[in-house]
């Protein structure tokens, strides 16, 4: 499946893939990575300790963890499981410095949203890519509320200001963003009132599920103007324990691998479920791929089970693959793994009004076509999607663009495709799955 470099310092920066031949064993994945953040910062806030089990690997929650533990929180971490001692709904220590959030857009959002809800002066800062993401989206409405928050041009570092009382406001989503959504209702945690949340367009609801299994009453409506999820200022969050299902967007990986190359069967065991993050496995019964799920549970809140899934290209539909309007929002995070699947396709694959592509970890549109088209792939970039024909791939020199699910996607790629290809700078998986080349090695078949 891969070789490394003769030559590295420490680190893998270069990947060589090549074709595989059918895939086969039976996975487990570490927790998933928007259910850890929530639990680690709602744990935080909550009275007693919570014990964590399965928490996720990736540097994006280390992330979290790291500025929680700034900001006072005992947590004790044994493998991955954690046990956090909480400080109460107002409970954080003042940061004596800046708050490094890294890679991860989620810890800097939510950390926003909470601090901001307690009064406390903080400064947000992360890395490069992080540090050119709109933030915008969640300072407005924060200033709403009352708090005083200052970025440069609405992108980080954010500063907040201290001592300001928030008020509940009623807020209706102009962009699908569970970051957004978590963001405001967190604040309103600790603000004034009731607290609103419109999405005219569903979106991953762990914050809601979570709020919920820490004792906060959380109230959800439909109405002619979307969904509404509302919570009260002053609720008192208590301690639990939560066992984090599997990744479910990092089984979708292995998922398409599995269907692609002939031959394969892999069985991915307690990935989540979760109805607002599976539409991929929608997506994969459409595209005609033999995929079955089987003993559907619930943990704490979040549905999880096992997904089986064969490779046979002859079951492949015939039909072209459209994916557009409100299902995008629920696929974001998948949009590369299935850009490759498109390629797979009888009659290809297109996806439209997924601009949020483009202000992700990188442009991930402009990351997908420019890496299909040194692969051979067939493919057309629109502003807001693309359009992958059916190709025969070869081996080619692709880029990450320090972008996880790129450099991912394309391993996934490199099984397909005749030749070798060279992944540069793949050490930014670690970002959400450090151990994703290990796991793919341990499946593949040279």
């Amino acid at each position: 499946m891969s070789r490394q470099p003769a030559a590295i310092a420490a680190r893998i920066i270069v990947m060589f893939i090549n074709q595989s031949g059918a895939l086969r064993g039976t996975l487990e994945f570490s927790g998933d990575k928007s259910i850890s953040h929530r639990a680690a910062m709602l744990a935080a806030m909550a009275g007693g300790q919570s014990h964590i089990s399965n928490f996720a690997t990736s540097e994006d929650c280390s992330s979290t963890l790291s500025c929680l533990s700034s900001l006072g929180v005992k947590i004790e971490k044994n493998g991955n499981n954690l046990v956090i001692t909480g400080l109460g709904n107002k409970g954080f220590r003042q940061p004596k410095d800046p708050l490094y959030c890294g890679n991860s857009g989620t810890t800097m959002r939510l950390m926003a949203g909470i601090l901001a809800g307690m009064g406390l002066e903080a400064k947000l800062t992360g890395d490069a890519s992080l540090s050119k993401r709109p933030m915008g989206r969640i300072v407005g409405p924060l200033e709403t509320m009352g708090a005083e928050i200052a970025t440069v041009n609405g992108i980080p570092p954010i500063k907040i200001m201290p001592g300001r009382r928030l008020k509940g406001i009623d807020h209706v989503l102009t962009v699908p963003s569970a970051q957004v959504k978590s963001c405001i209702l967190l604040a309103g945690l600790n603000a004034e009132g009731v607290t609103t949340v419109i999405e005219p367009v569903a979106t991953r609801d762990h914050t809601e599920r979570m709020l919920a299994r820490f004792g906060v009453d959380v109230r959800i409506t439909e109405s002619s103007l979307g969904r509404s999820i509302s919570v009260k200022g002053g609720s008192r969050l208590a301690a639990t324990d939560i066992r984090i299902p599997g990744d479910i967007s990092s089984a979708a990986f292995f998922l398409v691998a599995g269907a692609c190359v002939p031959g394969s069967r892999i069985e991915l065991r307690n990935v989540g479920l979760n109805p607002t993050r599976s539409a991929v496995l929608d997506v994969l019964v459409k595209a005609g791929i033999d995929i079955s799920v089987e003993n559907s549970k619930d943990s704490n809140g979040e549905p999880f089970g096992n997904i089986d899934v064969r490779g046979s290209q002859e079951r492949l539909s015939g039909e072209k693959l459209v994916l557009e309007g409100d299902v995008v929002a629920n696929l974001i995070d998948e949009l590369p793994i299935l850009a490759v699947l498109g390629t797979q396709l009888p009659a290809g694959l297109s996806v439209r009004g997924a601009g949020e592509l483009r202000i992700k970890e990188t442009d991930r549109i402009a990351a997908v076509v420019s890496n299909l088209r040194r692969m051979g792939a067939d493919v057309e970039e629109f502003d807001d999607g693309f359009r992958v024909g059916r190709s025969k791939l070869h081996g080619a020199e692709v880029e990450s663009f320090g972008d996880h699910r790129i450099a991912m996607a394309f391993a996934v790629a490199g099984l397909l495709a005749e030749g070798e290809t060279e992944i540069a700078n793949a050490e930014c998986i670690d970002v959400s799955f450090p151990e994703f080349f290990q796991v793919l090695g341990s499946i593949s078949r040279n």
